[in-house]
């Protein structure tokens, strides 16, 4: 993420915000939640699909799922995206309802829509959620997926 980028989702909040109870602690998630790559990788790919499991995003990020779990903790508590634990699985999908993280992540997106990284992860998914998951956590080498 560019300085400027930083810059423009400043703007953007302080245009769209204005009116909104908003307290620092959340206003410092949601910038603490949008100022990594792989943070913005991964809404990127949840905007995509519905619901993703934590194994699949593991696969697409590249990461150790210590690592996802991490970057995962901060876009819960930003109030971007929320968790549902169904058995061992852990799946993720981004928070409905809230009129400004819709109208935030509609103008990410458009700013995002022409990436390389962004568009190459887009390719990415398709062949990772077309794998059963159980494959995918043998893949990674786990009897588990854990987030």
């Amino acid at each position: 993420m560019t300085v400027s980028f930083a810059v423009e989702i400043i703007r953007y909040l302080a245009k769209y915000a204005i009116g909104m109870e908003w307290s620092m602690d959340e206003l410092l998630a949601v910038f603490k939640a949008l100022s990594d790559r792989n943070r913005l990788r991964i809404i990127s790919a949840l905007r995509a699909h519905e619901s993703l499991c934590a194994c699949q995003l593991t696969e697409l990020i590249q990461v150790t799922g210590a690592t996802l779990s991490r970057h995962m903790g901060i876009l819960v508590s930003s109030g971007l995206v929320t968790s549902m634990k169904e058995g061992r699985w852990v799946h993720y999908s981004m928070c409905q309802g809230e009129e400004l993280n819709a109208a935030l992540l509609e103008w990410m997106e458009e700013r995002l829509s022409g990436d390389p990284q962004v568009s190459s992860d887009l390719e990415t998914l398709i062949g990772i959620t077309s794998v059963d998951r159980e494959e995918i956590c043998r893949k990674q080498r786990s009897s588990e997926c854990h987030s």
